[in-house]
């Protein structure tokens, strides 16, 4: 960790060209003096359980007073988490590659930050996303949600960045073996997979696998932010393989995204990450159509098993009104993604009027707009490409030729 930190510098000129080599795996959590840290070396003392019981019996509101430890697990909260900030965040700088050279050569434990840089380059990398350890209880979210900090991977107002046969997941830590929150479910101990926010700009996501997650892809991080992402977040995700993601595959805000040739597979009743879709009474998705969203789908296969699977998965509106799909398939048939994203977005819109109506307020602005399949723009006009046509060379592409382990890599 401390050798990767010193290379990214680069004797001071942390912005100028380089290739960065990656053999084998760097630990986030590893100390200067090469020690693995954990959650008592960032906030002695710390216990996620006693943190829990001060909101109280039902999981509503924090108190100090609730018991007498509850100030101090307030306090060693957020100390464990700054701390832990700033030793696993790796800051990638401009005009930089960093590329692995073999199967297995990545991070684990890491928060890799692209932040107002260009031109970054991620080829031939494992990432497990990191662990917080210090992840938040917000009562007020919804019926009460849990919240990490750390994404595996995340750009900050970047651009021109490609992001190639890489591997990301929660890997050997899944959520599902975290302790129960105060809503009877694992506390969420892993924030977004690879999330493109703030201005983000020009981006590819190619070849690469996202597996065994929740929160896996935002882009754009709020409907407010139209000063910082209006006109901005063009991102291309491309033969990538999805699998277990139980959304965000990605969530797409006011971005102009090319979707193509992707493979996704899920499971209503996977052990631990299941998808149960908005057609079955969940919020399980693959492609997430946000607020003014101009997502351009196309040619991408949907494997989706289990009991009561149904096509809903496929997409799911969040206030979006503008998606295309065309050529695209659902369990190996030819699927009407655009119907969906339709239906989607009508029920959606019923229910924000009537909540309206019911409270006496002004309906949002988007519930005055109609869905349509006019997304205003083409790829075939920004960039050349050749589509794979069938689900079985979609199919055939992801199980053979995505992740790391795919390039020879020579240094």
């Amino acid at each position: 960790m401390a050798d990767l930190k010193s290379a990214l510098a680069n004797n001071g000129q942390p912005t100028a060209p380089k290739i960065i080599y990656i053999n084998g795996t760097i630990n986030g959590n590893q100390a200067a003096d090469g020690r693995i840290l954990g959650e008592q070396d960032y906030a002695a003392g710390y216990d996620i359980n006693k943190y829990i019981s001060c909101f109280g019996p039902d999981g509503k509101m924090w108190s100090d007073q609730t018991f007498e430890y509850c100030k101090k697990q307030r306090q060693l909260r957020q100390t464990g988490s700054n701390n832990m900030k700033r030793q696993i965040e790796v800051s990638i700088p401009s005009n930089t590659t960093v590329i692995g050279l073999g199967a297995d050569s990545g991070f684990v434990g890491a928060n890799i930050v692209i932040l107002s840089a260009t031109n970054v380059v991620m080829r031939n990398l494992s990432v497990e996303a990191p662990v917080d350890f210090f992840s938040t209880w917000s009562p007020d979210d919804g019926d009460g949600a849990w919240n990490a900090r750390f994404d595996a991977v995340s750009s900050v107002t970047s651009n021109h960045l490609w992001i190639d046969h890489v591997r990301l997941t929660d890997g050997r830590y899944p959520d599902s073996e975290a302790p129960v929150g105060p809503n009877g479910k694992p506390a969420n101990r892993h924030d977004g997979l690879l999330d493109l926010k703030d201005g983000t700009d020009y981006v590819t996501i190619s070849n690469s696998k996202l597996t065994n997650h929740d929160k896996t892809m935002l882009l754009g991080s709020g409907d407010e932010h139209v000063d910082k992402d209006g006109g901005k977040l063009r991102v291309s995700y491309i033969g990538n393989h999805f699998e277990n993601i139980q959304q965000r595959g990605p969530r797409v805000r006011f971005g102009q995204v090319h979707v193509l040739n992707n493979y996704f597979v899920g499971s209503t009743d996977h052990p631990q990450y299941p998808m149960v879709s908005e057609g079955q009474g969940g919020n399980s998705y693959f492609l997430g159509a946000g607020y003014e969203s101009r997502i351009f789908s196309e040619g991408n296969a949907f494997d989706y098993t289990g009991p009561g699977a149904d096509p809903t998965i496929m997409v799911s509106s969040y206030n979006g009104h503008r998606f295309s799909d065309t050529g695209s398939w659902f369990n190996g048939e030819a699927a009407d993604l655009n119907a969906a994203a339709r239906a989607s977005f009508e029920q959606n819109r019923a229910e924000a009027l009537a909540e309206a109506e019911s409270s006496g307020t002004a309906a949002p602005d988007w519930t005055g707009w109609e869905f349509t399949t006019d997304v205003g723009w083409d790829p075939a006009d920004a960039y050349r490409y050749k589509a794979f046509t069938t689900p079985q060379a979609v199919r055939n592409h992801a199980l053979q030729f995505t992740g790391p382990g795919v390039l020879a890599v020579k240094r």
